[in-house]
């Protein structure tokens, strides 16, 4: 079943860094103002989202990538909230979608967490 769970996280995280590039516009503006270079910062978090992807498969490296998603995890809260904060305003997703997603992140969390055992 973990292999199954590590297989899952790291395809998903792969994915999304990948999105990074073909979707850019939607990641740049979940970004706070506060934020320099969004650009940089989009393709930095994309590259890094499928580099601890792909670490996540590899038994030498997998403990290491998982604390690194963690990290990135936190890191990325703040554009979550600023994401519900602007939700149908400046972002085009729902409220209602992006304020549940708020709580999901510490699931996420969690579950990279498991893979640190």
């Amino acid at each position: 079943m973990k292999n199954i769970s590590t297989y899952l996280i790291g395809v998903a995280f792969i994915l999304a860094g990948i999105n990074h590039f073909i979707n850019p516009a939607f990641y740049l503006r979940m970004m706070p103002p506060v934020l320099p270079a969004h650009e940089l910062l989009n393709y930095a978090s994309g590259v890094t989202e499928i580099l601890l992807g792909v670490m996540l498969f590899i038994p030498q490296t997998k403990i290491i990538a998982a604390r690194g998603l963690i990290i990135l995890l936190i890191a990325l809260y703040p554009a979550n909230i600023y994401m519900a904060m602007e939700a149908g305003k400046s972002i085009a997703v729902l409220p209602i979608i992006a304020y549940i997603r708020l709580p999901f992140q510490f699931l996420f969390i969690w579950l990279v967490y498991r893979e640190t055992k």
